[in-house]
């Protein structure tokens, strides 16, 4: 390795759980081009802007590379909504140029703070899966550099098989340089929001095909904690762009909050968390109310407080991210529920999505038809570990999958079970590219 490489502090390369907390290398992009057909095996991962919850974005038997200072926008058509930019880029400096002229993303997760390289890597999803795919369905084309020094533009005519490959491959492709991006033209980004109060699972399961078939967007958020008649318990948020007589400025003000320190415990324990279900379910109306909300505070409502992971404590977050089929859903999703109480443990964010039949161009892609429950938990140590083993059985036993890029511990049965087809993005692997959850799942197998 060359003298370019520079050792960062590990608050630079955390993941986002914050669960292996390190001094980490990394490199610029341009030394990883200077160094190409020299580099050996498992040398290198792409690194975006660290907003995966696990392992998937660490190398730690290699080095990272730094793809934040490649962050230009290329060209932006107002006409057409067509976005060509590095994929250092973050989806807010692309909603900054866009939202302006009326385009929005097509699809974006829960923040903002995720550069195209990783929202191409990890395939992402959204709150319109059911209408719209995953972020990979409206990458038109890309290039991508592999460590031996070939550029290959990659495209569903031009290469479609390492296309396929690079969109959810975790950046074991190679170095992901351009993106070619299609916007959607909406009336107005700010949007008209229903909000719909539910007493049980049973009564969002009898409402979520009927909201899901009539808005753009829908997620909701479940009190994990409420157990008898009130389990299940939750708020549902559908929602739709505004019309263009929508009087919100359309760029948000950048003021947040933040959480300046760690503290030394968690502050998301059982009794903390059931004031927050309790006080956060009363701002719900029963039935259905209809309002007009900003799009950030819709899209990335936690993008509003720096650092909110810091909540959970020195010894970081696990997120449990799976899906399932929708005919058993209704059990499936009890059953986590419940066995998450059962273990002591409480999740700060539970959300639960309806995924769509639209196919994911990624090779690896997480979503598929049914629906998807996602769980944070505080690090407890070993009996957090166990729970999600639990939660894991639960999910493979039903036919689901278990999401790799927010998991920092899952088995390799569980990973080949979730992702039969490993062995295909193992064929097209580039062999300088490794990360620690590939080497800890995939080279187990």
């Amino acid at each position: 390795m060359t003298d370019a490489t520079t050792a960062r502090g590990a608050s630079t390369f955390d993941s986002w759980g914050r669960l292996d907390r390190r001094p980490r290398q990394a490199i610029r992009p341009d030394t990883f081009e200077d160094e190409a057909g020299t580099a050996g095996r498992d040398s290198y991962l792409p690194f975006g802007n660290g907003r995966s919850y696990g392992d998937s974005c660490h190398n730690d038997a290699g080095v990272l590379i730094d793809n934040r200072s490649r962050g230009r926008i290329h060209a932006f058509d107002p006409g057409t909504g067509m976005l060509s930019a590095e994929a250092g880029v973050t989806l807010s400096a692309v909603l900054s140029r866009a939202v302006p002229h009326r385009f929005f993303l097509p699809v974006t997760p829960g923040t903002a703070h995720v550069t195209l390289g990783g929202a191409v890597a990890n395939d992402v999803h959204g709150k319109n899966h059911h209408q719209r795919g995953t972020f990979g369905n409206h990458v038109r084309r890309l290039t991508l550099m592999r460590s031996d020094g070939r550029v290959l533009t990659c495209s569903d005519s031009e290469n479609p098989e390492m296309f396929r490959a690079t969109i959810g491959g975790m950046g074991l492709t190679g170095l992901i340089l351009d993106i070619d991006l299609q916007l959607m033209k909406v009336p107005s980004a700010h949007i008209q929001q229903h909000t719909i109060r539910f007493d049980s699972l049973d009564a969002y399961f009898h409402t979520i095909d009927r909201v899901d078939a009539e808005h753009e967007y829908s997620v909701a958020w479940i009190d994990q904690l409420a157990t008898g008649r009130k389990s299940g318990r939750g708020i549902l948020l559908a929602g739709d762009h505004a019309d263009a007589s929508c009087d919100f400025p359309d760029l948000p003000s950048g003021r947040t909050l933040g959480i300046p320190a760690t503290p030394p415990v968690s502050l998301l324990n059982r009794l903390t968390l059931k004031a927050f279900n309790a006080a956060y379910l009363r701002r719900a109306k029963p039935g259905e109310t209809v309002e007009t909300v900003k799009w950030s505070g819709y899209f990335y409502p936690l993008d509003a407080i720096r650092n909110w992971n810091r909540l959970y404590g020195p010894k970081g977050l696990y997120q449990h991210q799976s899906v399932y089929p929708a005919d058993v859903a209704p059990a499936v999703t009890a059953n986590l529920l419940e066995t998450a109480r059962a273990a002591g443990h409480g999740s700060f964010l539970t959300v639960l999505k309806r995924f769509g039949d639209h196919p994911s161009r990624g090779l690896l892609s997480f979503p598929r038809p049914g629906f998807t429950l996602t769980l944070d938990f505080a690090n407890q140590g070993e009996s957090t570990l166990r729970l999600l083993d639990t939660l894991d059985r639960i999910v493979v036993s039903a036919g689901g999958a278990v999401n790799p890029y927010k998991d920092a511990r899952m088995s390799p049965q569980t990973f080949a079970a979730s992702f039969p087809d490993w062995t295909s993005l193992e064929a097209m692997r580039d062999p300088a590219m490794m990360s620690n959850f590939w080497r800890r799942t995939a080279m187990a197998l």
